[in-house]
């Protein structure tokens, strides 16, 4: 099946689009690749609505602005469909099925609750083409942590590949971790922040977006202090699967220091994190491969390769596409949910048994 994959998540960076070709075990082909990203009055849009999120207590709720935002939202997406076939020369009616993320404005598991703001039924119908959406909701509803969701597709992915274990981490707005086991099973969690602090403290304090290939955070000093204080927090004690919401950390705790001082701790803490997550592997990872936006931060990789004991490499070392990763999960994710096959499993978020999930939304017309 060719599958389209939508990706927003956590981050305020923008949709990322993947073309796939799987039967929701093997992948045959990964296709190109591309990423539209927000605008300012779209990333303000998405940061007010994660703020009203906070009084959420139900996933239907759509309070102050979040309504609003999910239609722009649907409609950005939809948006990025056209684009993307466009721009590819690839027909509508070569596409089988669209898995949407949609832009995750709360997570908390622990409550029952994950929010992705992004109308399913309604982009299947602004695009002509079944969408399968919701994919966290029935683990979350089973007991489990509704992410993270990837490690099923990582494996589908490194099945030639001879080292093993491996480790594929995934640093968007919040840090996850896949270890694939040398017979092929799978642990995985957040591991805390990825980019999220480290980007809101560079738009408060330098007005730009993100530390851009990491040379603020290098200029600076982590404070070890600082440092030590973030990682006595109680979720890193926990075992794994565990995952958290974006806003779990905030960046306050470097408020008083330079700009650089405090990107280069809030990037230490990042790392840290990551290189915790070894405490619950079996065994040391023979490969480190890292996908996302923090594998552009040289900061982040150079700390990573400095408290790890194998290779540290990006996604496009082993011939992956760190950008579009997430986005060909979702459109793998999506086939699979669409043959009942499980998309979560017991390792991965703690659910008690492998599940399928995700809501089919098909239109009721198709677009030529």
């Amino acid at each position: 099946m060719r599958a389209l994959g939508l990706m927003s998540g956590t981050s305020m960076d923008g949709i990322s689009v993947a073309l796939v070709d799987t039967d929701g075990e093997t992948v045959s082909a990964r296709g190109p690749a591309m990423t539209f990203a927000y605008n300012s009055h779209e990333r303000a849009a998405i940061a007010r609505a994660m703020g009203e999120a906070r009084a959420m207590t139900t996933r239907g709720e759509r309070p102050g602005s979040l309504a609003e935002t999910e239609a722009m939202l649907t409609e950005r997406h939809a948006a990025a469909i056209a684009d993307f076939l466009a721009a590819q020369g690839v027909a509508r009616a070569d596409i089988d099925v669209v898995g949407f993320h949609g832009q995750t404005v709360l997570h908390r598991p622990d409550e029952g609750l994950t929010v992705q703001l992004g109308d399913g039924a309604k982009l299947a119908e602004l695009c002509g083409l079944t969408v399968v959406h919701d994919l966290r909701a029935r683990d979350v509803a089973a007991g489990g942590q509704g992410a993270p969701l990837v490690p099923v597709y990582h494996r589908a992915l490194v099945a030639g590949m001879a080292q093993r274990p491996v480790a594929i981490v995934n640093i968007g707005g919040v840090a996850n971790v896949t270890y694939i086991g040398r017979d092929g099973a799978l642990t995985a969690f957040d591991t805390g922040p990825g980019n999220a602090l480290l980007d809101d403290w560079m738009m408060k304090r330098a007005g730009v977006a993100y530390d851009r290939d990491g040379v603020t955070s290098g200029d600076g000093t982590a404070d070890e202090a600082v440092l030590r204080f973030c990682l006595s927090h109680s979720f890193f004690a926990e075992p794994p699967p565990k995952s958290l919401d974006r806003n779990a950390f905030i960046w306050d705790v470097v408020e008083w220091m330079t700009l650089e001082d405090g990107a280069a701790t809030l990037a230490a803490f990042t790392v840290a994190g990551i290189a915790k997550a070894r405490e619950h592997f079996p065994e040391e990872p023979a490969l480190w491969i890292v996908a996302g936006g923090g594998r552009k931060n040289r900061t982040i990789m150079s700390g990573l390769a400095g408290l790890v004991q194998n290779a540290v490499v990006p996604a496009e070392a082993v011939g992956l596409d760190g950008d579009a990763l997430e986005a060909e999960a979702w459109a793998y994710l999506a086939v699979r949910a669409l043959k009942g096959l499980a998309i979560t499993f017991p390792g991965t978020t703690g659910v008690p048994e492998p599940l399928t999930g995700g809501v089919i939304s098909r239109p009721v017309r198709a677009l030529g």
